[in-house]
């Protein structure tokens, strides 16, 4: 199990920055990979960044390309903190914001690789006109 805690949301003038932190405790070593999701009224749920924890490799939503910046600190045996620097926002950036795991491990009932993934509760990030 992987517990999740994100915090730093609030409301931003356009323009402006924020940072989100997750704080992920419990089953950290099986984690593969960190990332922030984001979800607006009456949208579905998408993918903002990801971290793979083996290489630190990244990737990245087009739409936050250039602006948003995800790193971790995982110098702690017991938790990792995953961080989602947001630069130069604007109003569609508007979003709950979502920390998220992933543990791939391999399922002898399947006898293939199966993922678990972990959610926080979500912070509101909210960017004025």
């Amino acid at each position: 199990q992987v517990q999740l805690v994100e915090s730093g949301g609030g409301l931003v003038q356009t323009g402006g920055s924020l940072r989100l932190s997750c704080v992920a405790s419990g089953a950290i070593f099986s984690i593969n990979v960190m990332g922030w999701y984001r979800q607006s009224p009456g949208k579905q749920r998408e993918l903002v960044a990801t971290l793979d924890t083996v290489d630190d490799s990244t990737n990245y939503a087009d739409s936050v390309k250039g602006r948003f910046t995800i790193s971790r600190d995982s110098a702690k045996n017991t938790v990792y903190t995953v961080y989602l620097q947001m630069n130069d926002l604007k109003p569609e950036d508007t979003a709950v914001y979502y920390c998220n795991t992933e543990t791939h491990y391999y399922s002898d009932d399947v006898h293939d690789i199966e993922t678990l993934y972990y959610w926080g509760k979500g912070a509101l990030v909210t960017v004025s006109p």
